[in-house]
């Protein structure tokens, strides 16, 4: 241990913005609406700085902590430890969530400024931040899992922050019901690992992977062995599927914009859907001896980048158009994952961390100046009203896009290598997903950035929500958009920068140096995408140069030119192949009939399930036959009882003899038996 990584140091980082969070939730009516911004901004910033230091010391250095804190709970020697594992993918991770996090606090006061819950959300999102701290600085299943609730409750609290909303309402409870089935199988998951590995701790469990994978069991249903170590995978891959919102546990993402825009950057853009990346990169060990576990996820994954990405292209709301392409890269992260590219995945959690944190702030930032119209149809020509807004959305979105030196195209391009290299049974759709998600992510981005900055100023002929025409002798015009203040605009520069840069800064250390050489295992017998990039890999310039003439850069242009065609040259065109294609449209409008089949078919027979065991278990056997049954049984035989309990002498006397004749008769009954048959000539 160094003295950058002291133990006091690093406590230092989650409960800095801790502090900050109970001191805006508990007094917030005491220190007012700047001393809440005032102690949570400092909270987080005092967890920057020093992750920045930590992250310092790992990567110069070659600085480690993996250390218990705190020893709650022993059981049957299993130890229940709050403690920390500092690597290179923890320190990165820490870096990534402190600062979005500071970004989105720094933005929130120009956001929420006439918000009655001003100190309430200024306590919500420190005290997230705490939680995802605690979720990627844990070295123990028991700390992720209480990182990993945390930050799911505090989503919950945030999307539905407008109590009053019924749709914000029915948002949060939607998230926190399919959290919960996704967290059913982390569970199962952390539950056989500990069963089998007996123990709570990283280490410990990476230390015996060789042995767990020898572990087999009868499957109850088939009758055929399954392997222990591609069950739990499945099971811990489960959980993050709900948290990183893949398919089919993904319905809760789009909705959760139901909440303030600053929580969708930090939590549905930077950190809590990322949770499940991180946690997949970091049980790497156990993965890489799971070809099943690993087909599994790359399936999942390619599904979702791909048949997201098509949710895209017809949203009309700034936001969902934002939270599409969040799932859709997602998707694209998960198919590193199963590709055994763990450190692009992560590297591209990273740069998609910092784009579309900014893409999200941005479209607050339009919602802001569009007097909160979410509408893109409703706007136009914004580029000369709102200049840094504009610079910056075309910063983010060139970078989502993959534009050759923009961070999103080292990352994204490197996805898509590695899943060409794998030589998994489900690595050739992936590729085919990853690639034709390039064109489609691009079209829809260029869509909303066009018909938003560009074009026909639609804003001057409807009004504004909330606006009315007088009808008196003075012409009123609608309200023109503006520039939003510096606390909103600030960081959107400072996540720009990131944006475009740190994508060539980072890719040779992350992705070929020993930056995670520590944190993730990949097995080169096995899996060898990484093994071919670290081959191909000339450096960033020299990729960037050859992006020029590869596949992905060309239909990424195709993407943004057809998207021109259609909304700036010959906006018809759209309408008439939305009337060619309207069962496709039909589709896509319904969101494939997830929602349907989760309202209507799930959602019921679960009822239907759990009144048949209210109805047939509780009510008829529980209540029924156990507990009321038994009291009927005592009651009759106590009424039985009753009647012979005369209180007669004379009656107890007959009972008395009737017993003593039937006593007699029972010990004399072998002897009197054959003497009847004789006499009865029987």
């Amino acid at each position: 241990m160094t003295a950058q990584l002291s133990q006091n140091m690093l406590l230092a980082v989650p409960l800095a913005p801790l502090a900050g969070a109970v001191v805006a939730g508990l007094f917030g009516q005491q220190v007012g609406r700047r001393g809440a911004h005032t102690i949570t901004i400092l909270g987080v910033l005092i967890a920057f700085i020093i992750s920045v230091m930590t992250l310092r010391a790992v990567a110069l250095e070659g600085a480690r902590f993996n250390q218990t804190i705190y020893e709650w709970m022993v059981v049957g020697g299993l130890k229940m430890e709050v403690g920390f594992l500092i690597d290179g993918l923890t320190a990165m991770m820490m870096c990534v969530v402190s600062f979005v996090s500071l970004m989105v606090h720094i933005y929130t006061i120009g956001y929420m400024e006439e918000d009655a819950g001003y100190q309430r959300f200024f306590s919500y999102i420190s005290l997230f931040t705490f939680s995802m701290l605690m979720l990627v600085m844990s070295n123990n299943m028991l700390q992720l899992f209480f990182g990993w609730e945390a930050v799911g409750l505090v989503s919950y609290l945030l999307i539905g922050f407008w109590y009053t909303k019924p749709t914000a309402i029915f948002a949060n409870m939607k998230a926190f019901l399919v959290n919960r089935v996704g967290d059913f199988g982390f569970i199962l998951g952390i539950g056989l690992l500990v069963a089998y590995g007996d123990s709570l701790n990283y280490a410990e469990i990476f230390a015996k992977k060789d042995a767990l994978a020898q572990i087999a069991f009868t499957a109850p249903l088939w009758g055929s062995d399954w392997m222990m170590l591609s069950v739990a995978c499945i099971c811990l891959f489960i959980g993050a599927m709900g948290k990183s919102a893949q398919f089919p546990l993904h319905v809760w993402l789009p909705d959760s914009m139901e909440g303030p825009t600053p929580i969708s950057a930090l939590i549905h853009a930077a950190t809590m859907v990322t949770a499940g990346i991180f946690m997949v990169a970091r049980m790497s060990p156990l993965f890489e001896l799971s070809d099943t576990a690993l087909n599994f996820v790359l399936l999942i994954g390619a599904i979702t980048a791909l048949f997201m990405g098509f949710m895209g292209l017809i949203q009309n709301d700034i936001k969902r158009v934002v939270a599409y392409s969040t799932l859709s890269q997602l998707g694209y992260m998960t198919v590193a994952l199963g590709a055994s590219a763990y450190s692009v995945a992560v590297f591209h959690l990273m740069t998609h961390a910092f784009f579309k944190a900014l893409l999200f702030l941005a479209a607050g930032s339009v919602i802001i100046g569009m007097h909160h119209d979410q509408d893109i149809r409703n706007m136009g020509g914004l580029r000369k009203y709102m200049r840094i807004t504009w610079i910056t959305s075309l910063l983010g979105s060139l970078a989502l896009i993959g534009m050759p030196l923009f961070s999103g195209f080292y990352s994204k391009d490197s996805i898509i290598e590695a899943v060409h290299a794998s030589h998994l049974p489900a690595a050739g759709f992936a590729y085919f997903a990853v690639v034709a998600g390039v064109f489609v992510t691009a079209f829809y981005s260029f869509r909303m950035y066009f018909l938003v900055f560009h074009g026909k100023e639609n804003f001057r002929h409807k009004p504004f929500p909330g606006e009315h025409d007088h009808h008196d002798d003075h012409h009123h015009e609608p309200h023109v958009p503006h520039e939003s203040p510096w606390v909103v605009t600030a960081p959107l520069i400072l996540l720009a920068i990131p944006s475009v840069v740190i994508g060539f800064m980072a890719i040779e250390p992350m992705l070929f140096g020993d930056f995670f050489n520590d944190s993730i295992a990949v097995s080169a017998t096995l899996h060898h995408a990484m093994e071919e990039l670290k081959h191909e890999f000339d450096g960033a310039a020299a990729m960037a140069l050859h992006g020029l003439r590869a596949l992905p850069f060309w239909l990424a242009m195709s993407g943004v030119a057809l998207s021109y065609l259609f909304y700036m040259v010959k906006p018809e065109i759209p309408a008439a192949i939305a009337r060619i294609c309207s069962p496709i449209m039909t589709l896509l409008e319904n969101k494939y009939y997830m929602d349907w089949f989760n309202e209507n078919v799930l959602a019921r027979a679960a009822r239907g399930l759990g009144i048949a065991f209210w109805r047939g278990g509780d009510m008829a056997l529980i209540d029924g036959v156990l507990i009321n049954g038994s009291a009927r049984t005592i009651g009759n035989v106590a009424g039985v009882v009753r009647r012979v309990q005369t209180g007669h002498l004379y009656w107890y006397a007959l009972v008395m003899i009737l017993g003593v004749i039937g006593l007699m008769t029972w010990q004399l009954w072998p002897f009197i038996w054959p003497q009847f048959k004789t006499l009865a000539g029987l």
